[in-house]
């Protein structure tokens, strides 16, 4: 009975520091999102920073996205010895 005893607490110890390194990383990505930094001093729920975070790196991609399709426009329309140019700095 008191392996059992011990077994569950150790259990209840490795649930805790799980706990506290999933809200350290939590507090960690509330720190990246603009949207939420402001609001760094009240208390948001972990639901909310997680939410806010998959709304933020979609907001990336598409921005990514926009940006890819701008400078190909921007390529089609220089001539090719700046086009080349331009490749050459994005690629390094």
């Amino acid at each position: 009975m008191s392996s059992r005893r011990s077994r569950s607490r150790q259990s209840a110890g490795v649930s805790r520091t799980s706990d506290e390194q999933i809200n350290d990383l939590v507090s960690k990505l509330q720190e990246l999102l603009p949207e939420l930094r402001r609001r760094r001093s009240d208390k948001v729920s972990a639901g909310r920073v997680l939410q806010e975070t998959c709304n933020y790196i979609r907001n990336l991609h598409k921005e990514v996205d926009d940006l890819s399709e701008r400078l190909s426009e921007l390529l089609e329309t220089t001539d090719s010895a700046q086009a080349a140019m331009i490749r050459t700095l994005l690629s390094q």
